[in-house]
């Protein structure tokens, strides 16, 4: 995955991203979020400072691929850290950027205060969440 400073390219994690779910295929949204994103975003939070991932260069996104990622990260942190914290470039599909910041990230802070679990497809490592303004790592159910 290329990185530069606290930016993410994903075209760098993988030209073709995939599926939603790891069990769908390779390069998932669910992969994308647990072995990257996740880890990438804890930095910019804790020092404060925003993560921008760029959606450009790869050959497109499933819808559920995006979904699954940013709507990963809004449940783990909340969708006012997130809007706090992340900068999305996409001049290929501009669309994309309203889509993760004003249907995505909405619609999975709804679902976290309704405490509807995403789905995992893959015994993970641990990663990052955010629960009554503590920064916690494990593997959560």
């Amino acid at each position: 995955m290329e990185s530069s400073g606290n930016k993410l390219i994903i075209a760098g994690y993988s030209e073709y991203p995939g599926p939603r779910y790891c069990v769908q295929g390779d390069n998932s949204g669910e992969d994308f979020y647990h072995s990257i994103l996740n880890d990438a975003f804890y930095l910019a939070v804790t020092k404060q400072e925003k993560l921008t991932v760029d959606l450009d260069g790869t050959a497109g996104y499933a819808s559920s691929f995006l979904d699954e990622a940013f709507g990963n990260l809004s449940y783990d942190y909340s969708s006012e850290t997130v809007k706090k914290y992340l900068v999305i470039i996409s001049n290929q599909e501009p669309d994309w950027k309203d889509t993760i910041m004003n249907h995505i990230i909405p619609d999975w802070e709804q679902r976290r205060t309704k405490g509807n679990k995403p789905k995992k497809t893959h015994n993970h490592a641990e990663w990052y969440r955010l629960e009554n303004g503590t920064l916690t790592k494990k593997i959560w159910s």
